[in-house]
């Protein structure tokens, strides 16, 4: 389970084959890493699980292996071109997931891929960036000069890249670390790193793509993937807002939102997570949350509304369907800007 879906698992995997589940979708959220925010964004789910879908289905139309089964809907299986109204959940094949064992920040793949089968879950995160937007981390952790722009500093709005980069971070630690190409290979396991790279490209295109037919720029974005007797498939979800960022006109449309929006009117508890982050690496405490001395505070009615739209929105207009009974995009967009 994550902050923001969860599984049932129908039939669990082995070390020599998959299994099958089902995602299902809640209206939750998280920014920062936090887990469950205290408030609920109505439709999100079926946001999320709509244009994941979407996003499968172009994937294997396009060649791409995925874990996608299809979409549920009363009990049945099915594309998502023959539902009736949007899905929550989401069919899914299931790998196995070995445990990753730990003494503060010190993980043991080496035990994790010793207990792994002939099909594992590829203990990564693969990020691909074709912008560079305010709020991406490639601004803390990079100058310009590091991707070939003829600039000292970030400016305050959006960088275009000449080619999109890739990278690669981990998947289970407490705190998600940017790793190097090297790191990557070993932490990859039997999973061939470049094989990796090809697929996240390749998503990257094919999102990138979609997104800009419906008038919208494809920021960054990220893959998860599981080995499954050497192919490399696409599994969490891929190209939704959640899991990358968008763009309409200059505007945010992701949950990149929420977080900027914190940002803005929650400082405090913005800054206690930074803090515990930093104090939770100086003292080797694998969980952050725990030196944190401040909660967030809900949201108000109006911003859970505006929140909805983005995701109902930009849904529809990247589907180029009337999913969800939501506003124009340009006029979601509109809200957005007068946060």
């Amino acid at each position: 389970m994550t902050s923001v879906k969860e599984f049932r698992i129908e039939e669990p995997a082995t070390d020599d084959s998959l299994g099958r589940g089902t995602f299902v979708f809640t209206d939750d959220y998280s920014v920062f890493d936090w887990g469950k925010m205290p408030d609920r964004i109505p439709e999100k789910g079926a946001s999320l699980c709509t244009m994941g879908a979407f996003n499968f289905e172009l994937l294997e139309r396009e060649g791409v292996p995925t874990h996608y089964r299809g979409v549920v809907e009363n009990g049945d299986v099915r594309p998502l071109a023959e539902t009736t109204r949007p899905p929550w959940e989401m069919a899914i094949d299931l790998t196995t997931v070995p445990d990753l064992p730990h003494e503060g920040r010190s993980y043991d793949y080496d035990a994790y891929h010793g207990a792994a089968g002939d099909n594992y879950l590829i203990p990564l995160e693969v990020v691909f960036r074709n912008r560079v937007p305010i709020g991406s981390s490639l601004r803390r952790r990079t100058r310009p000069a590091d991707h070939g722009l003829d600039r000292e500093e970030w400016p305050d709005e959006a960088v275009d890249l000449a080619e999109p980069i890739v990278e690669f971070s981990t998947k289970f630690e407490a705190g998600d670390r940017y790793l190097s190409r090297t790191e990557a290979a070993t932490i990859a396991g039997a999973a061939d790193i470049d094989a990796l790279e090809d697929v996240a490209r390749e998503v990257n295109r094919i999102v990138t793509e979609r997104a800009e037919r419906a008038g919208l720029t494809h920021e960054d974005g990220k893959i998860e993937c599981l080995s499954d007797g050497g192919e490399i498939r696409v599994a969490d979800v891929v190209g939704t807002f959640d899991e990358n960022r968008f763009a309409y006109e200059g505007t945010q449309l992701s949950k990149e939102v929420l977080r900027q929006y914190h940002k803005r009117t929650q400082p405090g508890w913005v800054e206690a997570v930074r803090e515990a982050k930093e104090r939770a690496e100086r003292e080797d405490v694998a969980d952050w949350r725990t030196l944190c001395d401040r909660k967030p505070e809900p949201l108000d009615d109006r911003v859970i509304e505006i929140a909805r739209n983005v995701y109902c929105s930009g849904t529809n207009a990247y589907t180029d369907t009337a999913v969800f009974d939501a506003p124009p995009l340009s006029s979601a967009v509109g809200s957005v800007q007068g946060l």
